[in-house]
């Protein structure tokens, strides 16, 4: 069966489209490459010995929607990660966060509409909850997104709803991620940011690598262990194979928003540990001030996970780190 992934050679889209041809199914690539490579989509080729379908166009266009779906009507599901992703960022450009992430869903579900092919998996974040929340955090809790970026996923996921309420024949799966980490164990495909990262392991593997000096750490006086902030980290590869999971799960329709995470919270330092015992190189940091909105701990409940796709993670932190430093030592300069 043919799947349809929108933003599929980006970090997490490429992964996917590895785990969605172990499992059988045959990829289809739209992208237009604003945050990512092509050299990417190669790179599955060479894991899978398969080749992919990919176009290059933005998920906004409808006009060249519309041709890959008259091209491929057999698309049995959609898996839609394109949209932009920095938290930061959106903070200081909300409009064009707005405009491309609600106006590619829409854009989308449109197009879907258009061909009767209603089965689709929607790339969310944990960021939608509220700070207030406790933990682990389950899919019922207080959403309250406190970014530009979270509330567009937000927005989209009411969107969503609503589809559903209108039009009760789609299959609708939300998966809310919390923090993809890691790499294929290839050393072929990994996280390869085309600006200055934001997120832990990007920064911690350039540090271990000599390419930046130290490693910041926004405070060290959180309500934890050991003073640092506690994420759940969840392996690339888990997360892919959960999007797997969701689509073997659509044998009818209905919408389930599940969160996807390991259920298990680990501090930065503890992270750093870890990476530091799997690469044999001590990394060299610094703390400063906390960043506003910062929480002390963040780790999902992950029961209707297991529950409804027979899905759980695998892999460790130790795993993650190992395979984040392969794939940061193979590929220095990420796919450039």
């Amino acid at each position: 069966m043919k799947i349809l992934v929108t933003g599929g050679a980006g970090y997490i889209g490429t992964h996917i489209c590895v785990e969605l041809v172990n499992a059988g199914f045959q990829p289809i690539v739209i992208d237009n490459f604003c945050n990512s490579s092509i050299q990417s989509l190669s790179r599955v080729e060479k894991i899978t010995g398969q080749q992919l379908n990919h176009f290059n166009i933005d998920v906004r266009d409808r006009l060249a929607l519309r041709k890959v779906f008259e091209s491929h009507p057999d698309i049995y599901a959609v898996i839609h990660l394109a949209g932009l992703k920095s938290l930061s960022e959106s903070i200081n450009k909300p409009s064009i966060y707005y405009e491309n992430n609600l106006g590619g869903a829409m854009s989308l579900c449109s197009v879907m509409t258009e061909f009767n092919c209603k089965r689709l998996v929607f790339s969310s974040s944990a960021t939608v909850y509220a700070k207030s929340n406790g933990h682990p955090i389950k899919e019922d809790y207080l959403l309250s997104p406190t970014s530009p970026y979270g509330k567009s996923k937000l927005f989209i996921e009411q969107m969503l709803s609503d589809e559903f309420i209108s039009d009760s024949s789609w299959s609708i799966r939300i998966l809310r991620y919390f923090n993809p980490i890691g790499a294929h164990y290839s050393g072929l495909i990994g996280e390869s940011p085309t600006a200055t990262p934001s997120n832990l392991m990007p920064l911690l593997s350039q540090v271990a690598s000599g390419k930046k000096d130290r490693l910041l750490i926004y405070g060290d006086d959180y309500s934890t262990s050991d003073g640092s902030g506690v994420r759940d980290f969840i392996h690339v590869m888990d997360l892919a194979n959960g999007h797997v999971k969701a689509i073997q799960s659509m044998t009818k329709p209905g919408l389930l928003t599940v969160n996807l995470g390991t259920g298990k919270g680990s501090s930065v330092f503890e992270v750093i540990n870890s990476f530091e015992s799997v690469s044999g190189v001590k990394v060299p940091f610094e703390v400063v001030s906390r960043r506003k909105g910062d929480t002390d701990s963040c780790y999902a409940e992950t029961s209707l996970a297991l529950q409804e796709f027979d899905w759980q993670s695998h892999f460790n932190l130790d795993d993650m780190c190992r395979d984040a430093w392969r794939w940061q030592i193979q590929n220095p300069n990420g796919y450039e």
